[in-house]
């Protein structure tokens, strides 16, 4: 088991619903990180229902909770390797959880998720809960 993971959108969005089974799962974790296109998708997800405001705030504490990496000119770098290789393979998947993977990948951290289309993602040391 890794001591470092990035969350990906589904799993931060659980851990903000308090899932017991991902609780356990960052317990084995030294440190979690996410990144900044997964606090974007919160932030977004947040502002839909009428409780905004009070998902907004649960949103700021995770992102004070955990290390949010940024895009950088690395992370590009890996981005463009990874989109290639996808589109080689004629499996792409969605553009922000590329961005994410890339994120992961630049890092050196495992990718924490429940997206099967992550599996496509060479590269990618991936785990699930």
């Amino acid at each position: 088991m890794p001591g470092r993971a990035l969350l990906d959108t589904s799993a931060a969005a659980a851990l903000l619903r308090g899932d017991p089974a991902l609780a356990d799962r960052l317990d084995e974790l030294d440190t979690a990180h996410t990144s900044v296109v997964v606090i974007g998708e919160l932030i977004y997800g947040a502002r839909v229902p009428a409780n905004a405001e009070a998902n907004l705030e649960q949103v700021a504490a995770f992102a004070a909770a955990v290390t949010v990496l940024p895009v950088d000119r690395p992370t590009s770098e890996v981005y463009a390797r990874l989109k290639k290789s996808l589109r080689e393979k004629g499996r792409p998947i969605p553009d922000n959880d590329l961005w994410i993977a890339a994120a992961a990948g630049r890092h050196g951290v495992a990718l924490l998720h429940r997206d099967a289309h992550f599996s496509e993602v060479d590269e990618l040391q991936s785990l699930t809960w």
